[in-house]
C-alpha cells in the first residue's frame, strides 16, 4: 500500500485510505506487522461516487478479509460498473472476484490467486502488469514500479468506456 500511495501523491493525486477499521490500518511486511497508516474515511461514510479511482492493496490478509464484507465488495463494484480506474496488486484481486464482474477481463495476480480468477472467468497471464479497460493488476511487490506507473497513467486517462 505504501509504494503506490507515495507514487500517486508524488504525481499530484489526493489519496485517501478508506476502511471499516477505525483509527489506523496496519501494513504487513513479509512476516511481521510494520507501519500503521491513518484511516482518512470510514467505509460507512465513504461514497464511491466521490472517488476517481480505487487501489486495492495486496497482501494475504487484507483482501481475504475485505472480500467477506459486502460493503467493500459494493464499493469496488462501483468502479468496475462505472469504468473508473481500478488497480489491484498481489492478492488484491480476491476482492474483485466477489463483484461478479470479471468475466472476460484480462488480469494477473499473485500465483496462488490464479485459479480463483480463472474460475471467475478471467483470462489470466503471468505478467508484471496488465491493463484491461482501466483495470490494472500486478503480481507482487517486485512489480511495483511498473504497477505504479500504469496506475498513474490510467488515472490520468479517467473513466473508460464500458467493455
Amino acid at each position: 500500500m505504501t509504494s503506490p500511495k507515495k507514487a500517486l501523491e508524488e504525481a499530484g493525486a489526493e489519496v485517501k485510505i478508506v476502511s471499516m477499521q477505525k483509527g489506523t490500518v496496519k501494513a504487513w511486511d513479509k512476516d511481521h506487522w510494520s507501519i500503521e497508516l491513518p484511516v482518512d474515511i470510514a467505509l460507512s461514510e465513504a461514497r464511491a461516487e466521490d472517488f476517481d479511482a480505487l487501489l486495492v492493496p495486496g497482501g494475504v490478509l487484507n483482501p481475504d478479509q475485505m472480500r467477506a464484507q459486502q460493503e467493500y465488495v459494493a464499493f469496488a463494484r462501483h468502479f468496475l460498473e462505472e469504468g473508473k480506474p481500478l488497480a489491484a496488486i498481489c492478492h488484491g484481486p480476491q476482492l474483485l472476484i466477489e463483484t461478479g464482474l470479471l468475466d472476460g477481463r484480462h488480469m494477473t495476480s499473485y500465483p496462488s490467486v490464479k485459479t480463483d480468477l480463472i474460475n471467475a472467468g478471467v483470462q489470466w497471464e503471468d505478467k508484471e502488469v496488465i491493463t484491461d479497460n482501466g483495470l490494472v493488476t500486478s503480481r507482487s511487490p517486485e512489480d511495483l514500479p511498473a504497477f505504479n506507473k500504469k496506475v498513474i497513467e490510467e488515472i490520468q486517462e479517467g473513466v473508460h468506456a464500458h467493455a
